[in-house]
């Protein structure tokens, strides 16, 4: 005879039933039981360490990511009663692979019998998100003791170089073959001068060739502002590692969107720098005439600090022109690309013309974006082949598919391609450099909020698509630019960022970063 569960000898039956069946339904990853024991209400709630879900359909929509959980026992019960139909259960599970958890439930009876209108659940305790991380440390290095970012810590990108570990490129083959680097990258070493310490080697995307932010070998980073979105890429791990608040810097790269996009998807800052004005030393390249380096942070002053310490301090190992007290302050002008912000969801079109109503922003054309998407594409598949075809062909099906088909894509691309692409963009170029001389360009950074991490295929395609022909004038251009999240739009799941994106004149990157604070500012105090 099974022993009762100490505790539930003080619950009514039918709520010991009704707890136990949910428990049924968790452990068999019974996804319509587990709906049907939830309140069908707008105002249900179920939160967790990835955040808070409002309403059945969220908390449905959400559920369908988790895929069961590890078998486990309830161990014990607690039970207080509030009302004669209100009940507040607390109970501790026991994981046979070790470790236990806790789950706080509010049951409320209704015509159809007890269901939960709202629950917490706290999971066995995880030594690190292995999604996330590739590996952690407290610190993993230690920065100088003094400094302008003394106290801070950073999540580094896993393509830069720090001494003594592999870069891993976030394929596990990879990591295997290459040697140990015998230094770090400057970029690195230049936030450990000023102070900052290295909480760990963050994942990316396949050779940093995704926005999307998921990883066919080691799994999706968490949204750390939608739970069950996708993260954002390729700078997937550094950005979660921001946004859920284990670093305080992330350590990235843009080449068509790769900080910009996870900023946006996750509500952080994000500067993808001018092209050049940080060097890659160290930086295991995926396209050079693009690949820039970046960070990521959750407010503006952090990110202020960052870019007046790796910009402008004369030993900086890590800027190419040392930019001062961040030049001259850029002009309050603004302009709209009407064919950027056409690509934008309805939602986040409504949200922006709202935020920027009365800035007096022009509207300006820069001609279609396919026009900048397609040259970006083959002359950045043709660099990837260039640096990675060698390694791919000694080591086939070592990718995950969406990466192998873009790199079987990039070995098709000719020598008269290439040419041809980058005269096209040589063009684009000259038009955005042109409209950046007095003033700067605003629009979303993206078109709506971060997908569903159910999404299909066709559907994260589609957002890819649509994705990158708003990020790749900025990176034609090698321009600097700016992701601040200013907007939130409805998504599946629930109120989601969307980051407003300005982009301004090369070498401009510490004003802009000023400037986007002030607007920040003034924006919000107008809301």
């Amino acid at each position: 005879m099974t022993e009762p569960i100490p505790g539930s000898e003080l619950i009514p039956d039918d709520l010991l039933e009704a707890i136990l069946g949910y428990e049924r339904a968790i452990l068999a990853n019974d996804l319509d039981e587990l709906d049907r024991w939830f309140v069908d209400a707008p105002d249900t709630l179920r939160g967790d360490e990835a955040g808070l879900l409002v309403g059945h359909d969220a908390i449905s929509a959400f559920r369908g990511l988790r895929g069961g959980v590890a078998a486990r026992e309830i161990e014990r019960i607690e039970y207080r009663p509030i009302t004669d139909d209100t009940a507040y259960v607390v109970a501790v599970s026991r994981f046979l692979i070790g470790g236990r958890g806790l789950q706080t439930q509010l049951w409320r009876l209704t015509d159809d019998g007890w269901r939960i209108a709202a629950a917490h659940v706290s999971g066995r305790p995880k030594a690190f998100n292995r999604a996330m991380w590739r590996t952690v440390g407290d610190p993993l290095f230690q920065g100088a003791w003094d400094g302008p970012l003394e106290g801070m810590t950073v999540a580094v990108k896993d393509l830069f170089a720090i001494k003594g570990y592999r870069i891993g490129a976030g394929n596990p083959t990879y990591v295997d073959t290459v040697a140990p680097e015998p230094r770090s990258a400057p970029a690195v070493s230049d936030l450990l001068r000023g102070g900052a310490s290295l909480r760990g080697i963050a994942r990316t995307d396949e050779f940093a060739y995704s926005i999307a932010g998921d990883n066919a070998h080691y799994g999706t980073p968490p949204n750390g502002a939608v739970p069950g979105a996708l993260p954002g890429g390729s700078s997937s791990g550094p950005a979660s590692a921001v946004a859920t608040g284990q670093a305080d810097i992330g350590l990235a790269t843009d080449t068509a969107g790769s900080i910009r996009v996870p900023a946006s998807y996750q509500g952080l800052w994000g500067l993808r720098t001018t092209h050049g004005l940080v060097p890659r030393a160290g930086l295991l390249p995926l396209a050079q005439s693009f690949d820039t380096v970046g960070w990521l942070t959750r407010d503006g002053e952090t990110l202020q600090r960052v870019a007046d310490w790796c910009l402008s301090y004369d030993g900086s190992d890590s800027t190419e022109r040392v930019l001062g007290e961040g030049g001259v302050d850029l002009p309050g002008r603004f302009l709209v690309p009407s064919e950027i912000l056409d690509a934008a969801e309805p939602a986040t079109r409504d949200a922006f013309e709202r935020l920027v109503d009365g800035l007096g922003a022009e509207t300006v054309d820069i001609g279609d974006l396919a026009g900048y998407q397609e040259p970006f594409r083959i002359v950045q598949g043709a660099e990837a082949w260039r640096n990675n075809g060698d390694w791919l062909r000694e080591h086939p099906g070592s990718l995950g598919p969406a990466v192998e088909a873009r790199f079987r894509d990039a070995s098709r691309i000719t020598a008269d391609d290439e040419k041809r692409a980058r005269a096209e963009l040589a063009e684009l170029a000259e038009r955005i450099g042109q409209l950046l001389s007095g003033a700067q360009l605003i629009f979303p950074t993206v078109p709506g909020p971060a997908p569903m991490r159910t999404a299909d295929g066709a559907r994260v395609d589609a957002v890819r698509t649509a994705t990158l022909r708003m990020t790749t004038p900025a990176a034609v251009a090698g321009a600097p630019a700016l992701s601040i999240p200013l907007l939130t739009v409805p998504s599946q799941l629930r109120p989601a960022p969307v980051g407003v994106c300005v982009v301004s004149r090369a070498e401009t990157d510490i004003a802009l970063v000023r400037l986007g604070r002030s607007l920040a500012a003034d924006l919000e105090s107008r809301a």
